[in-house]
């Protein structure tokens, strides 16, 4: 078979990319893709966990090994920084966290007739894949699919959608259903006997004018630095634990002794408060509700944090407040933040370590800092959506 079949790198939607430049879909590096496209898997192809893949929309990698699912990862990376001409920096090697570790997730449900389908979406796709199981989720989570569909039969208009928000609180799992009908005695019932049942920390319903709590039997919270916070509903949390203290040990290695550290884009504190444990923190956050907890969190445990509700994309810092820190930890969302990276370009900080869900808008913000004089000297890949497409990094810029 000619060496133009032979497979010789993953594409960033997870496609296989042939010597001779052909993308196929579930092909690993090492398979031999014949001329009528069949693919003959190589030594790296590995035989998928859950029964859902490939059609499920969730995971894109599950027949790769690790070894190559860590080789994406960085390529992803190293491919967006050298598309804006910059040279990639030495790498960590990626840390990726392990199956049944994701601890948050977003689904939608659609009832057809008696039967509820709840699930992600298959790729490119609105169809709904019926989950009957999922190796990425926590255990909590996971065990929580099958009976919340029993529920949602009462909830959901036939042929409508709905949504349904997962995360697993300290107290147990943090349940928001949104675009659902549950006004009633019947509805209220079903919903109580539910979080009753399942030990839910909180159940929250959107009907389309707000989330209204319906259960809530303590006030549901997350330890972030040894502090609980309390949860804001929808809030938003790393997808896995470890997959956080891994972000936040590299943030801590990169801000150092620093006495006085802004925090930029903070939510509710996964770097602040235990930033603070040894140093000043000024946080930065553009929703009230994260911004909120964050503060009164703070003030219980007596950590010195000034928290400052604040858009940074409308109102970014000022390049002549930021060089009054020693640090600046930059945590923005997939949209990066360009905005705030040309004022940090001009501010002269010591040291910035910019967490990133986004290779791509990363890499052009990284180019305004280095336009700007800093050094991008290291980077630490993370893969905490497993199997997936989605990376994540740290960077660390030094002026």
């Amino acid at each position: 078979m000619s060496e133009d079949g032979l497979v010789v790198r993953l594409a960033g939607r997870g496609d296989g990319v042939t010597a001779d430049g052909r993308h196929v879909r579930l092909a690993a590096p090492g398979d031999m893709v014949a001329a009528d496209g069949t693919v003959i898997p190589g030594p790296q192809h590995v035989e998928p966990l859950c029964r859902h893949f490939p059609r499920c929309g969730g995971c894109q990698l599950q027949h790769v090994d690790d070894e190559v699912y860590a080789d994406f990862v960085t390529s992803r990376i190293v491919g967006s920084l050298r598309a804006q001409g910059v040279e990639p920096p030495p790498m960590d090697l990626p840390h990726l966290s392990p199956p049944g570790a994701r601890r948050r997730a977003t689904m939608r449900a659609e009832r057809q007739g008696r039967r509820v389908l709840l699930g992600f979406n298959e790729g490119a796709s609105h169809r709904i894949v019926d989950l009957k199981e999922c190796p990425v989720l926590r255990p909590e989570l996971a065990r929580l699919i099958e009976p919340l569909k029993g529920l949602l039969a009462g909830l959901v208009r036939d042929r409508r959608a709905a949504a349904v928000q997962m995360t697993l609180a300290d107290q147990g799992v943090d349940l928001l259903i949104e675009k659902v009908e549950a006004e009633g005695l019947a509805a209220a019932e079903a919903l109580t006997a539910f979080a009753e049942t399942h030990g839910l920390a909180r159940l929250a319903v959107d009907e389309g004018d707000g989330p209204q709590v319906r259960w809530e039997p303590a006030p549901a919270t997350v330890t972030l630095g040894g502090i609980a916070v309390g949860l804001p509903i929808g809030g938003f949390l790393q997808a896995t634990a470890d997959g956080e203290a891994a972000l936040l040990a590299e943030v801590r290695r990169i801000v150092g002794d620093a006495a006085v550290v802004a925090d930029l884009f903070s939510g509710i504190g996964t770097f602040a408060l235990p930033l603070a444990e040894k140093a000043k923190v000024y946080a930065a956050e553009g929703a009230r509700d994260p911004a909120t907890a964050l503060k009164l969190a703070a003030a219980r445990a007596g950590r010195a944090v000034m928290v400052e509700h604040r858009d940074l994309f409308r109102r970014p810092v000022d390049a002549k407040d930021l060089a009054r820190f020693d640090a600046v930890v930059l945590d923005p969302p997939r949209a990066g933040a360009v905005e705030q990276a040309e004022e940090l370009a001009g501010a002269g900080v010591p040291r910035i370590a910019y967490v990133s869900c986004n290779p791509h808008t990363f890499a052009r913000d990284a180019k305004i800092l280095i336009q700007g004089g800093y050094e991008l000297a290291r980077i630490t890949p993370v893969g905490q959506f497993r199997w997936s497409t989605h990376v994540e990094l740290v960077g660390e810029f030094l002026a």
